[in-house]
């Protein structure tokens, strides 16, 4: 089961914009996967608390949440239709709702059609054409995005149980958990009544490269010793293609660049967000003889303990 999105970040219904984003943020620091290495479930929880952030700092997806009609992976939440909800409603049942559930007994569809034609009213026109017609109902399917397609959009095919196949067009910046709906795709009506819909619900791959948080990107780049200290050019990759990065001289391992408008576009026109990129220092496969003797000599010239400042801090 998905977790609360609330319960994921430690807050109430009530929590402000403010405090949605100080907790995640709070979280992010004692959770992200790259900052506790050792720990089997920062992971997990990394993705539990993003995907609650990316639902509830949306004003609009947070709204939609709490009256209930998404559940906490964004999905939407279709009603249920069933033929006795129908027999309170005061117009035309079936030509005001949207049909019944694909869960729904068929015999109550039909026990609902008898009670009507023998009650007359409000389909008394069609009976009176001899016909009584009952929208389909909406068909769910689970389909696995590739990262990259889910990123940048694409288009994709689902194979139905007779063996036809719909074609499923992927939005830019789709979501893990996004529910796509296709009209008329889902299961045929009755006397001529529409066809359901398609509910497609994404489940987005992981990359073995890139991660998202939000709209943004995050990428971990390997650097050698003399691009850390040196700076230069290094090519690095992009959802959109490789482009070139400048490493700054005297880069440490953990420092963050921001390559900016790099990360996801969603439909729409919204301005894409950011790429992440996080450098961790790689020491060459193999130390060769001159290497060593350089470093030998560079510790006794020029030796220095990066340590100091974080154990005094230790000890305070």
């Amino acid at each position: 089961m998905s977790i609360d999105p609330y319960k994921a970040l430690g807050l109430t219904k009530s929590a402000t914009a403010d405090e949605i984003k100080k907790a995640y943020r709070k979280l992010v620091r004692t959770s992200h996967p790259d900052l506790h290495p050792d720990d089997a479930g920062a992971e997990a929880r990394f993705k539990a608390i993003s995907a609650a952030y990316d639902l509830l700092k949306d004003p609009e997806t947070r709204a939609r949440f709490d009256t209930g009609e998404i559940d906490a992976t964004g999905a939407e939440r279709p009603q249920r239709q069933y033929y006795r909800d129908f027999a309170e409603s005061t117009g035309s049942p079936y030509q005001q709702g949207r049909g019944f559930d694909a869960q729904g007994d068929p015999a109550d569809i039909f026990a609902e059609i008898l009670r009507q034609r023998t009650r007359g009213g409000s389909y008394g026109s069609q009976r009176d054409q001899g016909g009584y017609s009952v929208p389909g109902h909406d068909v769910k399917y689970a389909l696995e995005v590739p990262f990259l397609d889910a990123a940048r959009g694409g288009e994709m095919h689902i194979t139905l149980p007779d063996g036809s196949s719909i074609s499923v067009k992927i939005p830019q910046g789709a979501r893990d958990g996004q529910t796509l709906r296709l009209r008329g795709k889902g299961g045929p009506g009755y006397g001529g009544g529409s066809a359901g819909d398609a509910l497609i619900a994404l489940t987005v791959s992981p990359h073995p490269v890139f991660r998202r948080e939000n709209d943004d990107i995050l990428l971990t780049l390997p650097i050698t010793i003399d691009e850390a200290v040196l700076g230069g050019k290094v090519v690095t990759p992009t959802i959109d293609g490789p482009v070139t990065l400048s490493i700054p001289k005297g880069a440490n391992s953990g420092r963050i660049l921001r390559m900016r408008g790099r990360g996801v576009a969603r439909a729409g026109g919204k301005a894409a967000g950011d790429q992440l990129v996080e450098l961790r220092i790689v020491a060459p496969p193999s130390i060769d003889d001159a290497l060593r003797d350089f470093l030998n000599e560079w510790r006794e010239t020029h030796a220095y303990d990066p340590r100091v400042d974080l154990l005094n801090e230790a000890l305070s």
